[in-house]
């Protein structure tokens, strides 16, 4: 019965020995499986600048194409103050903006490639400025 008790502990011993030598190797796999899920601080921060990024990006790009001599232009035939039309920008939705900064984009890009007349860049910043000030009224 001794030396049964004795194979038994010995057989325990070895299990929890081996038990404990594979623990290291499973707990580095796991690190290495769930180590791409893991997001660090920077990240998070950059995610959450995004928005606000994004968003003074395209008021800067609608006010570009504003300031331009066509823009200016434009203006100055619809009658409306570059002021007003400034803070109507900053009161537009995020979606409105994207919307007439892609236009401005569009716009500015056609211009610059020769694709305009300057005729129609006029338009293109009048329908701009009617944007945003239907934007505004609702």
């Amino acid at each position: 019965m001794k030396v049964r008790g004795q194979v038994w502990m010995w057989t325990l011993g070895l299990a929890i020995a081996l038990g404990l030598a594979a623990a290291p190797s499973q707990v580095a796999a796991q690190d290495k499986d769930h180590g791409d899920h893991v997001v660090s601080l920077d990240e998070l921060k950059t995610d959450v600048a995004k928005p606000a990024q994004t968003r003074t990006e395209n008021e800067a790009e609608v006010r570009h194409l504003l300031q331009t001599e066509a823009g200016q232009e434009a203006l100055k035939s619809a009658k409306v103050d570059y002021a007003r039309v400034d803070k109507a920008i900053s009161n537009l939705s995020d979606d409105d903006l994207a919307t007439v900064a892609e236009k401005s984009r569009q716009a500015d890009h056609d211009f610059a490639a020769g694709g305009l007349s300057q005729t129609l860049i006029i338009v293109i910043v009048l329908i701009v400025i009617l944007i945003v000030v239907l934007a505004i009224v609702f």
